[in-house]
């Protein structure tokens, strides 16, 4: 079954591609839809023409092809959605709207069209920003607590790729954010108490190590390192 509806979509991509448009896109509408848009609180995808191509920049790929249905309709296959450039006429910003199935469904402001030097928290984060990626993710904690974008095993996890390859202040930085994020938890402060030992400040790994066995009394390791450092 799996195999048959693959086999399906591909065959519909197949005959959208082959249906795509070739639009004189003038200047002006060039003008008014280039640029990047804000696809959810942590990415972005970014519009371009090229040699008077419709293009997109998304999740790594750089050179995205829509299927062009009309001047401002298109299908991205890679989201397996329908977008559309709109106007808010009331605002007058431009969006990226999801065109429905059902066609009398009413229009809806999707991706809304940011500056294109905007940056989402993840965009600050890989820059060595650090206090913007913060501000940016209690902004979406603020939004929504559970997002999949601020998840603190996923931080948790970067910031230990960074000791890894032995950038010690790189990853104190992010267990940082991830102990602004989740000050409840027993295992931020012990991932930035291990930050701080590699780096060699025993005194922060000790403060740490205390916060963490504070909210957590069976935490083994903090519970040895305190009493290893409290004898010397």
């Amino acid at each position: 079954m799996a195999t048959k509806t693959l086999l399906f979509t591909f065959l519909l991509l197949a005959i959208a591609t082959s249906c795509s448009k070739n639009i004189d896109y003038s200047q002006e509408h060039i003008n008014q839809t280039s640029g990047r848009y804000l696809f959810s609180p942590d990415e972005v995808v970014d519009v371009y023409y090229d040699s008077n191509k419709l293009y997109l920049k998304w999740r790594g790929a750089e050179k995205l092809e829509p299927v062009v249905l009309d001047e401002h309709t298109f299908f991205v296959a890679d989201m397996y959605k329908k977008l559309r450039f709109v106007q808010q006429p009331e605002t007058k910003k431009y969006y990226l709207s999801i065109i429905p199935e059902d066609e009398n469904a009413p229009l809806t402001y999707d991706y809304l069209k940011v500056s294109d030097s905007f940056k989402t928290p993840s965009m600050y984060l890989q820059s060595k920003n650090y206090s913007k990626a913060l501000e940016g993710f209690l902004e979406i904690k603020k939004q929504d607590s559970t997002s999949i974008f601020i998840e603190e095993g996923e931080i948790n996890e970067l910031g230990y790729e960074k000791l890894r390859k032995k950038e010690f202040q790189d990853a104190i930085e992010v267990f940082k954010i991830n102990v602004a994020l989740y000050p409840d938890s027993d295992n931020v402060y012990d991932s930035l108490a291990d930050a701080y030992l590699r780096h060699g400040d025993s005194l922060q790994a000790f403060n740490n190590y205390t916060k963490a066995l504070e909210l957590n009394t069976g935490n083994k390791r903090a519970k040895k390192f305190i009493e290893t450092y409290k004898k010397n």
